[in-house]
């Protein structure tokens, strides 16, 4: 009987060692890592993609059409450790029917967690506060002092009512929040309903919202939305939170909003480039906090990894690869006890099928 011929999966950044375990329990796969916490370089990223037939990789890098041909026609799967997809060049992958594997729900809690905490951080004035305290501006209580905006009462504007959007929501209404408003693609009625959410146009969004909380995709008609006409048409009080992608802001059009007095504060957790550059003009404002980009927690960030891994050893099986037809992945069930997961496979006809770990349903 020949012995099973080993499945070559490499791994684009260091990961826990839970991450490892799930892809080494799949006896078919060698799996090599890039054994750094730094983003693996374009040269290195190549000659480890070369022959694989499957890839793990992270946000921070660019699957692209030479990345493709690099690694050649053995590539069967990828599966990359984000929410977003637009590190991927799709099209390129599509044509080579390579399955595409990402971990959308696993970060929604502790997106939105953040999301609320950027907010809070940044209406309530917190860094200015604490250097202020550091640096001995505080002397004694002034009545105008330091004063920053509540959520009691306030108009919150969320572009983008998905999965993070809605959990933004939600914790926010225990603030409470007098009206909420979203902005999209189309109505989102049902999901909308529960949290009494009216839906309107970019330009009511942005005027008459006291919180602007962006939370969309990033797409080619994203990309920018956040402009000087967007900002001049928000209230000078107005504090705005991004928690999506760095391009859907124009950031020189935001730090001449921010030191004119356009609109009072703004919180970043995404910018381009990432990381920001430490001599960035957004930097030098006291009404701009930036967060490096990382919603995980540690339960999440191995949640994610292991979903990544569960999909690379589950999708080199040449059995189910033979069952299945090009098509997206998502993962729509994750249990770190059990260390199972559920994919949806959304195929050409838009007919689904379940894929618990090995066993096509």
């Amino acid at each position: 009987m020949r012995p099973p011929r080993l499945m070559k999966v490499f791994v684009t950044r260091r990961i826990p060692p839970e991450g490892r375990a799930a892809l080494a329990r799949a006896a078919d796969c060698e799996v090599e890592e890039w054994d750094s916490d730094e983003p693996i370089p374009s040269q290195e990223l190549e000659r480890g993609v070369t022959g694989a037939h499957g890839l793990l990789c992270l946000l921070s890098d660019r699957v692209d059409k030479r990345l493709l041909e690099a690694a050649g026609a053995n590539l069967k799967v990828i599966s990359t450790l984000s929410v977003g997809v637009d590190h991927l060049a799709l099209d390129e992958i599509k044509k080579r029917g390579i399955r595409v594997g990402y971990t959308p729900d696993v970060l929604t809690d502790a997106t939105a967690e953040l999301a609320v905490s950027l907010l809070l951080t940044t209406c309530r004035r917190l860094p200015e506060a604490i250097e202020e305290v550091k640096n001995g501006g505080w002397t004694s209580w002034k009545p105008m002092w330091m004063c920053g905006y509540g959520l009691s009462q306030s108009t919150v504007g969320i572009v983008g009512l998905g999965r993070i959007g809605q959990a933004v929501a939600q914790r926010l209404k225990p603030f409470g929040v007098q009206r909420f408003l979203y902005a999209g693609r189309q109505p989102r009625p049902q999901e909308a309903a529960a949290l009494q959410a009216e839906f309107v146009s970019i330009p009511q969004l942005a005027a008459e919202s006291d919180f602007v909380i962006v939370a969309c995709s990033l797409t080619p008609a994203t990309k920018g939305l956040c402009n000087k006409e967007f900002f001049q048409q928000m209230k000078t009080t107005a504090v705005f939170v991004n928690i999506s992608r760095g391009d859907v802001v124009n950031q020189d059009d935001l730090y001449q909003a921010l030191a004119s007095g356009q609109i009072a504060a703004a919180g970043l957790d995404v910018t381009t480039p990432e990381p920001l550059p430490t001599d960035h003009p957004l930097l030098t404002l006291k009404n701009c906090g930036i967060n490096p980009q990382g919603k995980k927690e540690w339960e999440t960030n191995i949640n994610s990894i292991l979903g990544a891994g569960e999909q690379s050893s589950v999708f080199l099986l040449q059995s189910e690869l033979v069952a299945l037809r090009p098509c997206c992945l998502a993962v729509i069930g994750a249990s770190l006890s059990s260390l199972t997961f559920s994919l949806r496979v959304f195929c050409d006809q838009e007919t689904y099928f379940l894929i618990k770990k090995t066993k096509l349903l």
